[in-house]
Order: structure tokens, then sequence, then C-alpha cells
């Protein structure tokens, strides 16, 4: 995955996390950590779930660890993008 794949789930990513957890977008950026904001690790599965519904994708619970910011769950989501398109009979 490239920055650039990543980058263009940013706002989405940001507006999921803003509505979910009901945070300011002014207090968050693609590099504001999720543990400054207190997002604990039930909150990352909320965010992991919230993301899979969303994008109709499969996301590993164990990737839960790599929702550290927008930017980082922006990769997450691109990656799981990808596989879904690379899986036969996805529809993509």
């Amino acid at each position: 995955m490239t920055t650039d794949d990543a980058s263009q789930y940013h706002a989405q990513v940001k507006q999921l996390v803003c509505d979910s957890f009901h945070l300011s977008p002014d207090a968050l950026d693609e590099a504001t950590s999720f543990d400054e904001l207190g997002l604990d690790s039930k909150q990352r599965v909320q965010l992991l779930a919230t993301l899979e519904v969303f994008f109709e994708v499969t996301i590993e619970l164990d990737e839960r660890d790599r929702l550290t910011d927008v930017a980082a769950t922006a990769g997450v989501l691109a990656d799981a993008l990808r596989a879904k398109a690379a899986t036969p009979g996805s529809g993509q």
C-alpha cells in the first residue's frame, strides 16, 4: 500500500471517527493519536466494525492495533478494499 492509496480515504475515515465518537472535526487531523483522544481498545474494535459495515469489507481483528490515527486507519481500510477487489466473485 502506498500513502497515496490511503490518502483518498482520510476525509471519510475522519468523518466516521468524528461521528462514531462525537468528536469535533476541528479536534482531529490525520496524525492526531487516537490514544490522545482517549479511544481505548474497545472503541478501536467499534471503529473497525464501523469501517467494515460502511465500506462492506472484512478487516481482521488483529488490525485493531494499526488503528492509531486517521492516516493509519485509512491505510488499513485501503488494504481491506484492495483485498476485497482481488477476491474472485467480489463484484469489483
